[in-house]
């Protein structure tokens, strides 16, 4: 090929790639003002929303506390056993029931108490007669000893007659003892016949209710073996744990606030009436017992929470109306510098008097709707009231 042809051919080449070039160049450069006239097309001034009521994030103290939890259990439980071997016959109450105090709730089978108390009975009963026959047969070797000594005295009888009749009234003395020591031995046996008697009965040692019961008719009991459970209904104690680093907060008579869940959240006064002097070794706490006031509601084994007080702290609170929820997500509308809304997700404490404390997502001095409702407002210019 001719050189200059090829040369020729290059700045043609050359041509051809510039105008390429600035054609691509025209090309990206309408598209960009394209979308730009697209984009100040569709951007358009935000909805405004009027009489919307605002507040501004702040600071306050509020009272720093201790939360120990624990379980609601009755001041006074007893669990009923049984105190001798038998069969158990009768249970006269279930779950539930409330019962009086000295009434039987349980007979144990009293065949062979009722034959052992029987002999007690006659037993002390023959005591009896011994004694009245020894008190009679020592009146008469004391008058009989009487008589001889005045005799003896006056030398109308011998000195072998005088022992006689004296050795005679010290035997009868000595059998009215032995009658004594045995009529104080059968009324023991007595007694403790009636005792054995007496526990055929399981009987309420106080006014309460039936809690739980742990064996039915026909069970041989042994002694020791658990038949019922009753507690007092009357009054409750939280025993609440609290950790060794905060026990020296709590004080004996301390009033303290408790919230039992079951009650919907009310709040109830107690009175710290016991600090468990040893703490556990596993978990390093302390048992604190609060004693409930009187409230029908209250059963044991519900759920509680106490409060005690440990100085103040800063807390960022808002009403609790500003929140809104969103599924299990809190959040609330923030205006920005334009007074736009913006819904933001937040992490809150534990709400307290209508308000609550704001733990993440919010910082002091920001502006938020404080109370958005059901409305729709992130986007949205605020106009405040």
């Amino acid at each position: 090929m001719n050189p200059i042809s090829t040369a020729k051919l290059k700045d043609r080449m050359k041509f051809i790639c510039a105008g390429t070039m600035v054609v691509i160049a025209t090309a990206v450069t309408a598209t960009l003002v394209g979308c730009s006239s697209a984009r100040e097309t569709v951007s358009a001034a935000p909805e405004t929303v009027s009489n919307v009521a605002v507040i501004s994030a702040q600071s306050a103290k509020i009272p720093d506390l201790v939360e120990a939890v624990g379980t609601l259990r009755a001041s006074q439980t007893s669990q009923l056993a049984a105190q001798m071997m038998g069969n158990l016959v009768e249970i006269r109450v279930h779950e539930g029931d409330l019962v009086r105090r000295g009434q039987i709730l349980a007979v144990i089978d009293e065949g062979q108490p009722r034959a052992a108390f029987d002999r007690a009975t006659a037993a002390d009963l023959a005591s009896q007669q011994q004694i009245a026959a020894a008190e009679s047969e020592l009146t008469l070797a004391e008058s009989t000893f009487k008589r001889y000594q005045t005799l003896y005295e006056r030398k109308s009888v011998s000195p072998q007659e005088f022992d006689e009749v004296k050795a005679r009234y010290q035997t009868a003395q000595a059998r009215r003892d032995m009658a004594r020591s045995g009529q104080a031995q059968a009324k023991a046996a007595l007694q403790q016949a009636r005792t054995a008697l007496g526990y055929t009965h399981v009987l309420a040692p106080f006014d309460g209710v039936v809690i739980e019961k742990k064996v039915d008719v026909g069970t041989l009991a042994s002694p020791g073996m658990p038949i019922l459970t009753i507690e007092d209904q009357h009054r409750f104690r939280l025993e609440a744990t609290v950790n060794e680093s905060d026990v020296r907060y709590v004080r004996l008579g301390q009033a303290v606030p408790i919230v039992v869940d079951a009650l919907g959240g009310q709040e109830l006064k107690g009175k710290v009436v016991e600090i468990v002097p040893a703490a556990d070794a596993a978990s390093r706490s302390f048992v604190v017992k609060v004693e409930m006031p009187v409230e029908r509601a209250l059963r044991s084994g519900l759920f509680g929470r106490a409060r005690f007080a440990r100085g103040e702290r800063s807390a960022l609170l808002i009403p609790r109306s500003a929140v809104v929820e969103r599924g299990q997500l809190q959040g609330i509308y923030v205006l920005d510098l334009n007074r736009i809304a913006g819904l933001r997700y937040i992490t809150l404490g534990k709400p307290a008097s209508g308000q609550v404390e704001v733990l993440a997502g919010l910082q002091a001095g920001e502006t938020l709707i404080a109370d958005p409702g059901s409305r729709e407002l992130s986007g949205k210019k605020v106009e405040s009231r």
